[in-house]
């Protein structure tokens, strides 16, 4: 290796290394990104992108299935599991390369290996050993590891019947019945796909609802929509243990006060992540880890000066887009940039593509009153929506939440068709410190889903014209 000596090194070439190399580089700073599989990360290639390249498909297979209420036809309807689980392998390779050479474009030195802490400088930053290499150096270094699927005790993946988000993305076989453990974005995503292919899918979530994250109204829409798709869900469930056979397992489940045991081909746990921070050099410095995450200030600074952390290792929300957003926010810290502010968690938007799609914005219902809010809320239905009607999809709602005092948007949720594209206009309204005010006054294009936007603000305020 001809260089040793950078401005910055960063550890992991996920959504927020990638970024945040990109970023430094752009500033000027001489950058190393050490990543020791995969460029773009779990995201691009085991999470975020291969999963929606899975779900096209189902959508496509699904509105297939349907195109007699479209005025067409359509003869022996099938799917190839194979070619489909293709397709979104070569989505993933396309997108990578494009990462690698965003990186070369923007002279970031990319290093192949397994990088850790190797002896910090009292002024700021360190040293880097990379496995089998040179050793490098930097005054600043972001570490960007990311995180992996948690495990539940007794269900360690196995290849077979026990799968992650890893095995799931490229099954060998279409399971005919399968159990997901966990009714977040990654379990209701699978169960999605996995129903839309014909599996029959239970769900299975320790909360007392889907999608616990979301408002109560949307996690209450969602559960009534999955149920009529065929998905059995059980809430407030247990997994009690485990037993293997010969082409099967058979899952005991305690909820709603009975237990059962369920018969499936195959299970997917997905109950959460877990920090990658182990093995890179942690041990001996003053970078302070909670619950598997490394803790960090507003601008991603953790206690070691010149060490900083950003995307899952920093903690929740584990969104690509927030590590993305951390890596600019670190690197113009670093840089010295004026106008650099913290990151508020209460502007990050948040989506599930699922049938039907959920999206949501600051906070729910529940949590603006729990903090003391009077709150106005308003509601629109896709059923009232001429665009919705046009495309088929009239199943959904748009919720909007305001401070009756201030005329704030306090949050924003939604479920329905291409929420996922529309939940951004709500976000910027935040960013902007947007009122009800502007909304109402803004003019929105006809026939479109967003209007169902504008009407639920007027709602609000008892001023929605089109229903």
């Amino acid at each position: 290796m001809a260089d040793t000596q950078f401005d910055l090194i960063v550890i992991g070439g996920g959504p927020g290394g990638y970024v945040a190399a990109i970023r430094a580089a752009q500033l000027g700073m001489k950058t190393a990104l050490v990543e020791r599989e995969h460029l773009g990360g779990i995201c691009l290639n085991w999470g975020c992108i291969p999963t929606k390249a899975l779900l096209r498909s189902a959508e496509i297979y699904r509105q297939m299935k349907h195109a007699e209420s479209y005025g067409l036809s359509a003869g022996q309807i099938g799917f190839d599991l194979t070619k489909v689980v293709a397709r979104s392998r070569g989505v993933s390779a396309q997108l990578q390369g494009g990462v690698r050479h965003l990186l070369k474009k923007n002279k970031v030195t990319v290093i192949d290996g397994t990088a850790k802490l190797a002896g910090l400088d009292p002024k700021g930053g360190g040293k880097i050993a990379i496995e089998g290499k040179d050793t490098i150096s930097a005054p600043h270094i972001i570490l960007a590891t990311g995180a992996r699927a948690r495990i539940l005790p007794g269900f360690e993946p196995d290849g077979k019947f026990i799968w992650t988000y890893k095995e799931a993305l490229v099954p060998d076989t279409m399971p005919k019945s399968l159990l997901v453990i966990g009714s977040g974005a990654i379990g209701i995503e699978f169960a999605s796909f996995f129903n839309a292919l014909g599996a029959d899918v239970t769900v299975a979530e320790m909360m007392d609802r889907v999608l616990p994250v979301e408002d109560e109204e949307i996690s209450a829409m969602a559960r009534k929509s999955f149920e009529k798709q065929g998905m059995k869900i059980l809430t407030s469930a247990n997994i009690k243990g485990i037993r293997k056979g010969a082409a099967n397992v058979t899952v005991t489940i305690e909820a709603g006060g009975k237990t059962q045991e369920l018969v499936v081909d195959r299970v997917i746990t997905a109950i959460g992540i877990v920090g990658n921070v182990e093995n890179i050099g942690l041990e001996g410095t003053r970078i302070k880890v909670e619950k598997t995450h490394v803790v960090t200030d507003g601008y991603c600074r953790t206690n070691e000066p010149g060490i900083y952390a950003i995307g899952d290792i920093a903690g929740a929300p584990w969104l690509a887009h927030k590590a993305s957003h951390e890596a600019i926010i670190c690197v113009e810290t670093i840089k010295g940039l004026p106008d650099v502010h913290p990151l508020d968690m209460m502007k990050i938007p948040g989506c599930t593509y699922c049938h039907p799609q959920v999206a949501s914005v600051g906070m729910s219902e529940a949590k603006a009153k729990a903090k003391g809010y009077q709150v106005k809320v308003g509601r629109f239905p896709f059923m009232a929506n001429g665009k919705a009607i046009a495309l088929g999809e009239t199943e959904g709602m748009v919720k909007t939440v305001f401070d009756s005092r201030t005329g704030e948007l306090l949050g924003a949720h939604m479920i329905g068709a291409e929420v996922t594209e529309m939940i951004q206009g709500y976000t910027v309204a935040k960013t902007l410190e947007t009122t009800e005010a502007d909304l109402m006054h803004t003019v929105f294009p006809h026939p479109t889903l967003s209007e169902m936007m504008h009407e639920a603000v007027l709602d609000a305020y008892g001023r929605a014209v089109h229903f």
